[in-house]
């Protein structure tokens, strides 16, 4: 929406936005790829299905151009938003008769390393942007695209006689040398059809963003179809109001002699084009930018979200080395597969030098490709599998076999816009298929090495047999109701595991451990296979648990939940075993209190019915801290109990309400006032007065 116009204008021309809402229709083709894709119930990574689909070397091709596709999105956004900025300061300069002025291209580089530097540092601590955060910026940014289509149309109707952009015909096409690529001079210069695919190729970075939703997938409540359709169509029909009719509103509305310079900002220069007073307009376009900014730079957190849930799948499944997948030792991160994201996003700002249009033709590469050996993949299984929930419509039937039109249709397309893309996008192609190569190298290495190092066996290393099972159920485990819960994550970090098991008596209390295997949000489409959920990590910390269990004589369960949030898989699991204790120990990302705040804020998400247990925090050489979980009487100060118990006797002898007022009738009508008052006009008395007993020393 903020780039695609003035990219694809530049490469084609002024029918640059019929191509642009062809391209937005077409989505709505390759939406259904990845539904049917994710109706699938298929255990492994990307890397395994495409594997199994089209072979190991396509495999690797087809994760090589989904990370790419990753790579570039960060990159692209961040330096459009740095572009944003950089021009409206320039313009605010001007209008102001300051003589200020920055480099648009240079300051985009400097704003991109910045915000990218300050994701990478917020992945590898593990804290992710809340999704409530996420909401209010797409709340506001539909705001935005309202007022101005709203606008738009305004100043249409206001100046009249507007035309339309020339029609999407080859003779209204006018590329320049640099989009026509290798093609410049040769006879397919001369083929329509050839010239109409190229244009189309060109406008192709328009569609992206699919990949969230197999990202999300796992995350979509039930009925998980249903809802990722009606996801899938909300995001389509969203981009089609937003990106298409912004796009043909530009055309029309800025003035074809100064158009060119807003290539890099398409919607700054739309805003101040716009019919009314210049101050408005201005006031405008400065809301527009901070918009951009807010949702432009969040995509790099995304794209290393979903690069790094990738490349961890990748790493499972056994092509990519064990050592880049190793957990920070303080935030429990993939710091250096994140690391390498972040370096590679910030490479590629800085060889753009702030160039827009570069970062444009590179990421229509990437994004075709991935698009393409996806829908291959998919094409490939509708062949070998029969339990789609979903299927690509126009499927013909014939002979008893379905063929499958619509599907093969849109990855025959996807084809052919794919090797026009490679031969006009020369300098796009030149860093595409070296990024490619160099990642398609490192897979082959890694998954031979990590062969070789299979067949070598693994001393210190206990042996465990894996039951899997679909849900979580003490009679799985032969762990009776009350048993104790213990989370355990790092092998170095036991102090907790160790203080059960001295105090606790199995004749009472069965000891279940229990590790989440997080799942990162970038890889949600697929199902986890055995090896993958118990992959080395989990074989030594569970051997560091045997051997702990060995020395103290006691026997413990042990179990590896998958899931995207761990406190809310730790609390799960303690309400289907029915557990009476839930002991984690300290850790290095938050303190004690945050930690038992954030498993409350789990269980106060479970369904009802609730199963309230104590949650233990276990710091070394330090008290445990104890907190229960649910609806439990609260622990009074002995000030407190005397307070309550003069309250009652005021009541009960000077006010004469006599021996049939208990206790627990002035606790009540105390509770009742206060919630009152809460709803009332004296709230803020209430916080204060709450806030200054919770200061109080114990």
């Amino acid at each position: 929406m903020f780039y695609v116009g003035g990219i694809t204008e530049q490469a084609i021309g002024k029918s640059a936005p019929w191509f642009v809402l062809a391209v937005m229709l077409f989505s709505f083709a390759v939406r259904s790829i990845y539904m049917e894709s994710c109706s699938m119930f298929v255990r492994g990574g990307v890397y395994v299905v495409v594997r199994d689909a089209i072979g190991p070397t396509m495999a690797k091709l087809s994760v090589s151009a989904l990370v790419v596709d990753y790579v570039l999105t960060g990159p692209i956004s961040v330096v459009s938003a740095g572009q944003y900025l950089g021009h409206l300061f320039n313009e605010i300069s001007e209008l102001i008769q300051q003589p200020y002025h920055i480099d648009p291209n240079a300051f985009a580089v400097f704003f991109g390393v910045i915000v990218t530097s300050y994701f990478w540092w917020t992945n590898v601590k593990g804290i992710h942007e809340s999704s409530g955060k996420a909401l209010r910026i797409m709340q506001i940014t539909t705001v935005m695209v309202v007022v101005l289509l709203a606008w738009c149309m305004l100043t249409l109707l206001l100046r009249g006689n507007v035309a339309l952009p020339p029609l999407p015909t080859p003779e209204n096409l006018h590329f320049t040398d640099e989009a026509l690529g290798w093609l410049k001079g040769t006879f397919w210069e001369q083929i329509a059809s050839a010239m109409l695919i190229v244009a189309f190729g060109h406008s192709l970075l328009a569609m992206s963003g699919f990949e969230t939703l197999a990202q999300v997938y796992r995350e979509i409540a039930y009925p998980k179809l249903r809802n990722l359709r009606i996801t899938a169509n909300i995001v389509c029909f969203y981009a089609l109001f937003s990106t298409g009719l912004i796009s043909l509103f530009a055309v029309m509305i800025i003035p074809d002699a100064i158009r060119p310079k807003y290539y890099d900002n398409l919607i700054g220069g739309l805003s101040m084009s716009l019919a009314g007073p210049a101050l408005l307009k201005l006031a405008f376009h400065i809301f527009v930018v901070i918009v951009g900014v807010l949702i432009l730079s969040g995509a790099v957190n995304t794209s290393i979200i979903g690069a790094n849930g990738v490349l961890n799948r990748v790493a499972e499944d056994g092509v990519l080395l064990n050592l880049f997948r190793r957990p920070h030792r303080r935030f429990g991160t993939t710091y250096r597969i994140i690391g390498i994201i972040a370096l590679l996003q910030i490479a590629t700002i800085v060889a753009s030098r702030g160039n827009v249009i570069l970062l444009g033709e590179a990421y229509a590469f990437g994004v075709v490709w991935s698009f393409f050996l996806k829908g291959l993949g998919v094409l490939a299984l509708r062949f070998q599998r029969h339990d789609q929930e979903y299927k690509t419509p126009f499927n013909l039937q014939l002979g008893g076999r379905e063929i499958p039109i619509g599907l093969s249709a849109t990855v025959l397309m996807l084809f052919f816009v794919a090797i026009a893309n490679l031969f006009t996008k020369q300098i796009a192609t030149y860093a595409g298929l070296s990024l490619t190569s160099f990642l398609f190298i490192v897979f082959l290495i890694s998954e031979r090495v990590n062969a070789r190092m299979k067949q070598v066996a693994q001393k210190g290393m206990e042996e465990f047999n894996l039951e899997h099972e679909e849900e979580v159920a003490s009679d799985t485990l032969r762990a009776r109701p009350g048993c104790v819960l213990v989370a355990v994550r790092d092998y170095q970090r036991m102090t907790h595991l160790k203080k059960v098991l001295e105090k606790t008596n199995l004749r009472r209390h069965d000891i279940v451990v229990m590790t989440v295997r997080q799942l990162s949000t970038g890889a949600g489409e697929y199902g986890l296979r055995d090896e993958q959920l118990f992959s080395d990590y989990e074989k030594n910390l569970f051997s560091r648990v045997v051997e702990i269990a060995e020395k103290m004589g006691k026997p413990v369960d042990l179990l590896v939940v998958p899931g995207v949030d761990p406190f809310d898989a730790m609390v799960q699991t303690a309400q289907k075993l029915q557990a009476s204790r839930l002991v984690t120990g300290v850790s290095t990302r938050m303190s004690s209190d945050e930690l038992a705040r954030r498993i409350g804020l789990a269980w106060e998400r479970l369904p009802e019915p609730k199963h309230p247990f104590s949650l233990e925090v276990t710091s070394p050489g330090r008290p445990s801290i104890y907190v229960n979980l649910g609806p439990h009487p609260p622990r009074l100060w002995p000030e407190d109990i005397d307070k309550l118990h003069e309250i009652w006797l005021k009541l009960s002898e000077k006010e004469g309400l006599g021996s049939n007022l208990h206790h627990r009738d002035v606790v009540g009508v105390a509770l009742r006032r206060l919630e009152r008052d809460l709803d009332g006009q004296t709230k803020s008395d209430v916080v204060a007065d709450v806030r200054k007993e919770m200061r109080t020393p114990e």
